[in-house]
Formats: structure tokens, sequence, C-alpha cells
């Protein structure tokens, strides 16, 4: 089973993620975080989240190779994010051949299920600079290879998730 959940910042993505998979996993779940620490204001919106983190959640993190750390274990997995994961991947210099693979790979994974967080960052004006638009072609190009690949994607609007496959 896998399944995306996709919305804007703040819509609740994450929450409904956490939820979706706990309630589909008999145990321990693995949270694979991708989110580099580069500031303060990062610092609170991570503790934010594990704060709120169910107990059987336990954590990896990974913010450059997803697709070895989800090797590494057999529960079920809520990458979280794509969207900052995609950011550290550009930011590192990695290459779009790198960044479709290991999304192919994580995406291939049979053994347990896997949950994807992504940001939807499409829906505004076309950005001003070509590093900007990059990221915005290859995020809407990653959630349409992830969407592809799930049983079910949910679109996350006001805390509210609505299933649209």
């Amino acid at each position: 089973m896998k399944a995306l959940f996709i919305g804007g910042v703040k819509c609740g993505k994450s929450a409904a993620a956490e939820r979706y998979i706990l309630d589909a996993a008999d145990g321990a779940v693995c949270y694979l975080a991708t989110t580099e620490l580069f500031d303060d204001e990062m610092r609170r919106r991570i503790a934010t989240h594990r704060a709120r983190r169910d107990p059987r959640f336990f954590t990896l993190e990974a913010p450059l190779d997803i697709a070895d750390a989800v090797r590494t274990t057999d529960a079920p997995v809520l990458v979280e994010c794509i969207g900052m994961w995609l950011n550290n991947m550009l930011y590192h210099g990695r290459g779009e051949a790198e960044i479709f693979a290991q999304i192919d790979a994580v995406c291939s994974r049979e053994s347990a299920p896997v949950v994807f967080v992504h940001n939807d960052v499409g829906s505004g004006v076309i950005a001003a600079d070509a590093a900007s638009r990059r990221y915005v072609d290859l995020a809407g190009i990653l959630a349409q290879r992830i969407a592809l690949r799930c049983d079910a994607v949910y679109h996350c609007i006001a805390g509210i998730a609505t299933r649209i496959k």
C-alpha cells in the first residue's frame, strides 16, 4: 500500500498522513525525516512535529539518501517530506537522474506500506528565477511520478484530506 498526501504549507497534510499510516500499521512505524536543520525557525517547526508524533513512530533522518534509509527497515514508512528532500537534493548538487532513481526505488518497495507527504507548490505564479522554476517543475514531476505509483492520493486543505485517487 502506498499513499500520497499533498497540499500547501500548514494545510494539515502531515497530521493526516500520520493518522493514515498509523491506522494501517500493526506496530511501530518509521518516520523518515528529510529536513535539514539550517536555522532556529526550522528547529522550532521540527520540535512541533516531534511533540505531536505518536509514540509508535521511530525516526530515521535521511536528508538525502531516502532510498537507502527505506531499505534499513521492514516497518511501514512515512516519508516527511518530499518537498524538503527535493530542496536538499538540489542544494547539495544532486542531479535529476539520482532524484528520480531514489523516488522510483522508494515507490518500488513492496514489503510494507509507504506514505509520502509532499508540498503542492505548483498552484502559484511562475517563479521569477531559474532555480525556483526548476524546483517547482521538479516538485510537480515528482508529485505526478509518486501519485502514479500510489494506491491512494489525498489533497489536503484547511485540515481536511480529500481522497482524489
